[in-house]
């Protein structure tokens, strides 16, 4: 039996409201996934520590995974030295997600932090006002091999768990406190 045009139009039609259902339940967990992602970037800490290095033979600054934290004296928050994109591979900055990223001493690090908004975007971590970086060549924990290492228009220092730049070099030893030695005289020369 055909409908006639009239039983058409009273009938109504049944929608499947199946796809638009799940696209609305699929699109809200992604904003809630995204939501619980923002807040633990942001209340994330990220911790400066300190440990013994055996190369220079005094506590130095490191990051939470044991790395190494260095310095470019005589950069600081306001006068950037390390901005170039040659700079930055070699001595990537530390950097915090968001800035209400914590930043924590742990316990014998000494010094003030704070949160440098570079120029990319990128939010890096300052001690004391000097800007923190790690160096590329640095592969494992305890490894100092950007001390004393001169570019980018100043030298690069590792920081102690005072806070300030160590000039030590590595395998350097304190000088032993006694007597002091007298020059070497050199024979046939005598005033």
């Amino acid at each position: 039996m055909i409908d006639s045009a009239q039983d058409q139009i009273s009938r109504p039609r049944r929608r499947s409201h199946t796809p638009i259902a799940k696209l609305g339940a699929v699109a809200a967990t992604l904003a809630l996934a995204a939501t619980f992602v923002a807040v633990a970037l942001a209340s994330s800490a990220v911790t400066i520590d300190s440990a013994s290095n055996s190369k220079l033979g005094e506590n130095v600054l490191v990051s939470s995974q044991g790395r190494t934290l260095y310095t470019l004296t005589p950069e600081t928050a306001h006068h950037l030295l390390c901005k170039s994109s040659e700079c930055l591979k070699f001595w990537p900055p530390v950097t915090v997600p968001s800035s209400s990223t914590k930043v924590k001493l742990a316990s014998g690090v000494h010094g003030h932090v704070g949160i440098l908004h570079r120029s990319n975007g990128k939010l890096q971590v300052t001690l004391n006002g000097r800007p923190l970086y790690r160096f590329a060549a640095d592969h494992a924990s305890g490894e100092v091999n950007g001390q004393n290492f001169k570019s980018f228009g100043g030298t690069w220092r590792v920081l102690s768990d005072s806070g300030s730049p160590s000039a030590k070099a590595p395998g350097e030893s304190p000088a032993p406190a006694g007597p002091s030695m007298p020059a070497p005289s050199t024979p046939g020369y005598a005033y």
